[in-house]
């Protein structure tokens, strides 16, 4: 059980019995972080797992929602602009990181998981996607998620992740022996998942950090390679959710704060590279970088406004993290290949169906309950 205590921070010698809610906790935490992404088609053996079975097990998990995204299903547009501090030019010969250039940039914040219609909750984790558009038609995507690491390694682990925090019909929790199951053969989430669970859960969107999770490479004009991480720093001070918050009946709250804080004025971030070590892992999102790492300022995101989701907006935006422009290359973790893939299959089956309103524009369709 040694494994189990260490992961629910239970004390030593507690019964199975006792650690069942523990475990529950961490489960959700685990069906909270499903950030989207799955391929390994040609990577294992021929149709071992393919970007449409990994799809599919979000709709075996989820149910059928037609028209929507089927990970950070609930979302909603955002708009504004990037102006680069020039720390990035010695890095990349990306023209978006020239001493005070000015990027529009275009967007999408959202909650993880399958369900369009979900009310807002603290635990689920908070995604912040940007379409940055460059004069000469290059454009940089990205997605980044308010969790500091990523639950798992590989695609399979992904894949078997969503089954084993899978909630059970009856008691609407994942089931612990599966949980117990998943994190047996897989350490390395056992031990992400303690990491996530142990962050501070911030007030909402406007104040939370994103980090990219899966490393890139900044290119230099001379070819000098250089391994980061991204992450979104936020101006606004951070501050823990108040318990009155968790206890508001708005299903809309996270979303619906945004939008009015975005009315009051510009939100604000620093998109902050954190620089790699020969030896710092690349290919592994479970896995931290030391926090004494070189770190540098490449400028501010200005948010200025905010859209409900519809047709020509981010609604129709695949935020593939591998449209990346000259200066920004991608690194050898297999998770980023996987999430280009499972978001292109995503898009593919969304845009043959037929469109429903998003929740954060008003009331689900057919009275559905929120």
């Amino acid at each position: 059980m040694s494994l189990l205590n260490d992961l629910t921070g239970a004390p030593p010698g507690m019964p199975p019995h006792a650690l069942l809610p523990r475990l529950a906790a961490i489960g959700a935490v685990l069906a909270g972080t499903t950030c989207g992404f799955a391929y390994a088609g040609g990577w294992f053996s021929p149709g071992a797992l393919t970007p449409a079975r990994v799809i599919d097990r979000f709709e075996q998990v989820n149910g059928p929602h037609p028209g929507f995204r089927r990970n950070h299903a609930k979302g909603l547009c955002v708009e504004g602009r990037f102006t680069a501090s020039g720390a990035g030019a010695v890095l990349s010969k990306a023209g978006l990181l020239a001493a005070g250039r000015v990027t529009p940039v275009a967007g999408r914040v959202a909650l993880a998981g399958g369900q369009p219609y979900a009310a807002d909750a603290e635990a689920t984790v908070r995604s912040l996607a940007l379409r940055f558009t460059l004069p000469d038609g290059e454009e940089w995507r990205t997605g980044m998620n308010n969790i500091p690491v990523f639950p798992v390694r590989t695609p399979e682990a992904f894949y078997e992740q969503l089954l084993a925090a899978k909630p059970d019909p009856a008691t609407g929790k994942p089931d612990p022996a599966r949980l117990k199951a998943f994190f047996a053969a897989h350490p390395e989430s056992a031990k992400a998942a303690a990491l996530i669970k142990a962050r501070t859960v911030t007030a909402g969107f406007a104040d939370s950090t994103y980090w990219s999770l899966n490393a890139f490479r900044l290119v230099a004009a001379d070819g000098r390679d250089t391994p980061v991480r991204f992450a979104l720093v936020p101006e606004r001070a951070p501050s823990p959710e108040p318990a009155a918050q968790a206890a508001r009946q708005d299903t809309n709250f996270l979303f619906d704060d945004l939008a009015a804080a975005l009315r009051q004025g510009a939100l604000r971030w620093h998109l902050v590279a954190t620089i790699g070590r020969p030896g710092d892992p690349t290919a592994d999102a479970t896995q931290p970088w030391p926090a004494d790492r070189e770190s540098a300022d490449l400028g501010t995101l200005a948010l200025t406004g905010s859209t409900p989701e519809a047709a020509g907006n981010c609604r129709d935006v695949n935020f593939d993290p591998l449209v990346l422009p000259a200066g920004i290359a991608p690194s050898d973790d297999p998770l980023l290949s996987a999430r280009s893939a499972a978001y292109s299959q995503s898009f593919t089956r969304r845009a043959g169906e037929d469109k429903t309103p998003s929740a954060v524009a008003g009331t689900p369709p057919n009275g559905a309950a929120l």
